[in-house]
């Protein structure tokens, strides 16, 4: 929060507008503020005319959208079909994606990929460093949702010897080993609050400092991040600094998820069953329109990480799988009810952490409570595994 010349506390992301076509935008002021007035009324959600008035308790702005107004990128410009790296797409929403990803690269600009769990964010950064100047240079990946903060910080930063018990010798951390090159912090919303600001620190001064030592030293490192969440959210909500998030956001590009883009199903399918290495008779069977459109309306709540898994059983069965009954032979549950009256970012938030919880619990249910095993069988890291069965309640 910050405090105006009034001394009233205002919030960070008091409201979001969007320009929309026919002069007009779209104004959202989150459930828990004091509220955006349009035109003189308190309003949650509106949409005005050009020349409307929208104020809050420590800003006024005016909307002046005009008719011209239009996407940065103009979805007429861009091909019918793109690709970049390993990421291939048709729709409107995931060539845009492409676009300011080659532009990305051009730069070294930090970036921030945001998308849900399964949507190609570790391939994307990974075509932004091949496509770019640093495409010969290190490229380390460092997962913040793996490691508990004592080991990520050795992990990011490195340690002297003996600087704390157990550091039997120096450890060059990933920021240096990457010097020179791109680090790419996966699942950046899981970044422990004790180490946000050390993390700010590295992204501003662009040095870092082994634990145990004294001495600051320069990295040449480009950074990219990602990350599942919603962090606006998340700064909201005091779980994430500001200041971080606004260093991390310099070009901020969001991932679609794969409903949001079935059209490119089957680019992305037949790119997978090459990956996987099927017979041309298997690519076909696996393609037929039929089973593409069966799998264009499932849901896929993993995405093209749960697709690839489909694929590939479908490839071991020698069978075009029905994808609602893929996993547990069940059909799929029934979806849960929204509520309308929360914020998209509020709705979104709890629904990812139902998801979660109920994932990992039937996950290891299904695995006797064998933890390592669950987290093989779901193509998760254990640690990760066990920092998301503490989250939710099930498992001390």
């Amino acid at each position: 929060m910050k405090r105006s010349s009034e001394g009233v506390a205002v919030s960070r992301f008091h409201c979001e507008m969007k320009t929309e076509r026919k002069g007009a935008a779209r104004t959202r002021s989150p459930k828990e503020r004091p509220g955006t007035f349009v035109g003189g009324v308190r309003w949650r959600q509106a949409r005005t005319r050009g020349g409307s008035g929208t104020s809050g308790v420590s800003f006024s702005a005016r909307c002046e959208s005009r008719e011209e107004d239009a996407p940065l990128t103009r979805p007429e410009s861009l091909p019918e079909s793109a690709a970049f790296g390993e990421l291939v797409a048709r729709s409107a929403a995931a060539r845009a994606s492409f676009d300011r990803m080659e532009r990305a690269a051009s730069c070294n600009a930090t970036v921030l990929l945001e998308g849900e769990t399964g949507t190609g964010k570790s391939r994307a950064a990974l075509a932004i460093h091949r496509a770019g100047a640093r495409a010969g240079a290190p490229f380390l990946v460092v997962d913040c949702g793996a490691l508990p903060a004592n080991l990520l910080e050795s992990e990011l930063f490195g340690h002297e010897k003996g600087a704390f018990t157990g550091a039997i010798q120096r450890r060059v951390g990933a920021f240096e080993e990457a010097d020179g090159g791109t680090i790419f912090l996966d699942e950046i919303g899981e970044l422990p609050a004790e180490l946000q600001p050390k993390l700010l620190r590295v992204l501003e001064n662009r040095e870092i400092r082994r634990l145990g030592s004294n001495m600051h030293q320069a990295v040449n490192v480009r950074v990219i991040a990602a990350t599942h969440r919603d962090l606006r959210a998340e700064v909201q909500a005091g779980r994430f600094r500001a200041d971080l998030y606004f260093r991390l956001a310099v070009v901020g590009i969001p991932i679609p998820s794969l409903r949001e883009r079935p059209e490119d199903l089957p680019l992305i399918a037949e790119r997978i069953l090459a990956g996987l290495g099927a017979t041309p008779a298997q690519v076909e069977s696996l393609t037929t329109p039929d089973f593409l459109a069966r799998l264009q309306k499932a849901p896929w709540p993993g995405n093209v990480r749960e697709l690839r898994n489909h694929l590939e059983r479908c490839l071991v069965f020698q069978s075009a799988l029905p994808p609602a009954l893929s996993d547990s032979g069940h059909p799929p549950v029934a979806p849960r009810s929204v509520d309308a009256a929360l914020t998209y970012a509020e709705a979104r938030r709890q629904a990812l952490e139902s998801f979660e919880h109920d994932y990992v619990e039937a996950l290891l249910k299904l695995h006797g409570g064998k933890v390592s095993q669950a987290a093989a069988a779901a193509d998760m890291d254990r640690v990760y595994l066990y920092r998301l069965l503490r989250r939710h309640g099930l498992k001390s």
